[in-house]
């Protein structure tokens, strides 16, 4: 598909084009312990490291880009309104991994439902319907999603 896929985008958005992850390094100190989730444990001397997080995640290829999420279509998935999206171009997409679809020149992030007796988008809402495509319509996996990062309101 030569053209690039467009939707609407929340107010304050950029238009959703990928953004090639491979700009720069995003160097953040790593504090060398673990944080708990459940019950406090002991103090602990801390450690701190530097760690570069597009090597960690897989941004640093060629193939990575960065789109933000726009709806609520994915939250069983555990992505959410906001969340910005790896996406890597040269993974293979298999049934059951989340893509970015662009179907009839929108993108689209789902879940790929792949098996004999057809193809179609899986939503991660119940209120969203899954997408069966029809005639006519054009169906390009863009990609496959490796990661979310979810920004919180401080």
């Amino acid at each position: 598909m030569n053209s690039i896929c467009k939707t609407a985008l929340p107010v304050g958005f950029e238009p959703m084009v990928p953004i090639p992850a491979l700009q720069a390094p995003m160097l953040v100190t790593l504090i060398c312990n673990k944080v708990q989730a459940g019950f406090p444990s002991p103090a602990e001397d801390l450690g701190m490291v530097r760690l570069d997080l597009s090597k960690l995640i897989g941004a640093d290829e060629e193939d990575a880009y960065f789109m933000w999420v726009s709806g609520d279509s994915m939250v069983q998935f555990g992505i959410f309104d906001g969340d910005l999206v790896l996406i890597r171009k040269r993974k293979r997409p298999r049934h059951g991994q989340i893509v970015i679809a662009c179907l009839d020149r929108d993108f689209l992030v789902k879940k790929l439902y792949k098996k004999p007796d057809g193809t179609k988008l899986q939503a991660g809402n119940p209120e969203v319907p899954d997408i069966v495509l029809k005639d006519g319509q054009t169906l390009e996996i863009w990609g496959v999603v490796t990661n979310t990062v979810r920004m919180f309101k401080a």
